[in-house]
């Protein structure tokens, strides 16, 4: 993370910058969600642990729980406020109903988090 941190920005968006960021939290979370949902190789107690230390996202991960939101990339695609016509982001939308068959979303880089997918 520390690495990502310090990379240096040139030539890149604006928005380009923090999308290393949100792959790393993302991968975290991911990853200790896996641990205890899926393969149940950790204890509730240490899922608490880091839940609460913040080693990984409690709110993408009770989104991970409900279905159309299993491969969610992060919680600012979902927030209608954050787009235009108060909308999803881009990223949420299938790719058979997609007009662009290559897209990034502008807020973490996402090149499709649709459920359908």
């Amino acid at each position: 993370m520390d690495d990502t941190e310090n990379d240096p920005h040139d030539g890149k968006r604006k928005c380009e910058t923090l999308w290393p960021i949100f792959k790393i939290a993302y991968q975290k979370s991911r990853y200790i969600f896996d641990l205890y949902h899926q393969r149940k190789e950790i204890s509730n107690e240490l899922y608490e642990f880091c839940l609460d230390q913040g080693y990984a996202d409690r709110n993408l991960i009770a989104k991970w729980k409900k279905p159309g939101y299993e491969r969610l990339c992060c919680l600012r695609c979902m927030q209608t406020r954050d787009h235009n016509f108060a909308t999803a982001c881009v990223c949420r939308v299938p790719k058979q109903l997609r007009e662009e068959k290559v897209i990034e979303c502008v807020h973490c880089g996402c090149k499709g988090c649709a459920s359908g997918d």
